[in-house]
């Protein structure tokens, strides 16, 4: 895995470069808790599917020219339960367009079907891909906000794959004749971000 931290702003431009010409963009963060009125935001993350980058917030690191990647209509922004993330980004000032969420994806890829559409679930079902949840306790309000190889190597295995992800799920949705159901549904649920 290309794994990138960005700690200055020479760094943001080098990892921007490498990501502002895809078309397509994995993001994820890493938050305290499940809300961002009692939250902090730790960090986002990026990937190509194969250029991965985290900005560690916790350390203090400001967004720099992400702020305005994260608003480029170009570029889709693929999030696996894209309304929590969104809900800590607008909270911190970050508005955030054309997105594509494989949770809700997912979802109406598997109704009726009882399954789960957690992130772990979904790529093992679709890439026999396992991922290791386990580091996700470090991340609480006492944590030291210094990222160690492990925490950053979680981090970014929930972004890696999405880029793959999402034109798997989009490949399903075309060929069962589900985008319109899926556009339904993220439209419901996740409101225009400004």
């Amino acid at each position: 895995m290309d794994v990138f931290i960005t700690r200055n702003e020479e760094e943001i431009l080098v990892a921007l470069e490498r990501l502002s010409g895809a078309a397509v963009i994995g993001c994820d963060t890493e938050t305290s808790g499940l809300s961002p009125k009692h939250g902090k935001l730790f960090s986002i993350q990026f990937s190509d599917g194969e250029f991965n980058v985290l900005v560690p917030l916790s350390e203090g690191i400001a967004m720099g020219g992400f702020t305005e990647l994260l608003a480029d209509d170009r570029i889709v922004k693929i999030f696996h339960n894209a309304k929590f993330d969104l809900e800590f980004l607008s909270a911190s000032g970050h508005s955030v367009r054309n997105v594509f969420d494989t949770m809700i994806a997912e979802k109406v890829l598997t109704r009726g079907a009882d399954q789960s559409s957690s992130l772990a679930e979904t790529l093992y079902r679709h890439f026999a891909i396992d991922l290791d949840k386990s580091q996700r306790a470090k991340f609480n309000r006492k944590w030291d906000g210094i990222w160690t190889e492990d925490l950053v190597n979680y981090a970014l295995s929930d972004v890696v794959h999405l880029p793959r992800l999402m034109q798997e799920q989009s490949d399903w949705l075309s060929r069962l004749d589900l985008a319109e159901e899926y556009a339904f549904q993220l439209s419901r649920s996740i409101v225009r971000q400004d």
